[in-house]
């Protein structure tokens, strides 16, 4: 379905920078690797912004933005140059080859609960050997993201993402939700009782508000790694990658119950 479409420049900067410095070592070794944006809107921009933060990793590879709307794929085309392009398409991906990673951001939200796991299966099953789907969702500025990585086997992990500043409670994420678990914060399923956990624990780390957000977010982060699966080791994990507002769990942290894929 073609979405509302609307985008900003440096939407996306944060899960850019979380693919870049997490699994750049994807297109540091793959062969001629393809990148793929799905569903990147009405400007292409955030596609030419992915493009000039992968080619700081590795200057041959190819990004290609792919839209269900032919009037915005034409729209894009003044941007195109070498390895970078635009083609009309949907989850099908028609590609040339596998892609190595596939971004889709702010695609799945007005599909049912079903249907995106449904989309989160035949992205996985698309993706080249060893690759993955950064599926996610974020505000308009990009302030707040919630994305997941998966693999050919299913869902990885889940990267929470925001700017600290302004930041009430971390549970204000939760309307970031992936569309796979956004119906699921709900008294009983495990994303409510981890965003209950994380509020307290930037609730407990209060009194480092005197020294900014980002040292109060680090010291929850290393709070409530103490009773759930927090990476706490880089490259997903550590101060290093929470004090720029992350937090990363693998995805067994916060699955749906039973009867769930």
């Amino acid at each position: 379905m073609v979405t509302r479409g609307t985008t900003n420049p440096n939407r996306l900067r944060r899960v850019d920078r979380w693919i870049v410095a997490v699994h750049g070592g994807l297109l540091r070794t793959a062969t001629s690797p393809l990148v793929a944006d799905l569903g990147y809107g009405a400007s292409p921009v955030t596609t030419v912004e992915l493009f000039r933060r992968l080619r700081a990793v590795r200057r041959d590879v190819q990004v290609t933005g792919v839209e269900i709307d032919p009037e915005r794929v034409l729209a894009a085309q003044p941007f195109a140059r070498p390895g970078l392009d635009f083609v009309r398409g949907g989850f099908e991906l028609p590609l040339p080859r596998p892609a190595v990673v596939i971004r889709a951001f702010n695609v799945l939200r007005q599909y049912t609960e079903a249907e995106a796991w449904a989309a989160w299966s035949t992205l996985a099953a698309a993706v080249a050997p060893g690759g993955l789907v950064v599926e996610g969702t974020c505000d308009e500025l990009g302030r707040r993201a919630v994305w997941v990585a998966l693999g050919a086997a299913g869902p990885e992990t889940i990267t929470f993402s925001a700017r600290l500043a302004g930041l009430a409670q971390p549970s204000e994420l939760a309307e970031r939700l992936p569309k796979t678990l956004i119906h699921r914060n709900v008294p009983g399923e495990p994303v409510h009782a981890l965003l209950r956990d994380l509020d307290r624990a930037w609730a407990s780390a209060a009194p480092l508000r005197a020294f900014g957000a980002r040292q109060r977010w680090i010291a929850a982060c290393g709070s409530l790694a103490g009773s759930w699966p927090v990476q706490t080791t880089p490259p997903a994990g550590g101060p290093g990658r929470w004090r720029l507002g992350e937090l990363t769990l693998p995805w067994s942290a916060v699955a749906p119950g039973p009867g769930v894929p």
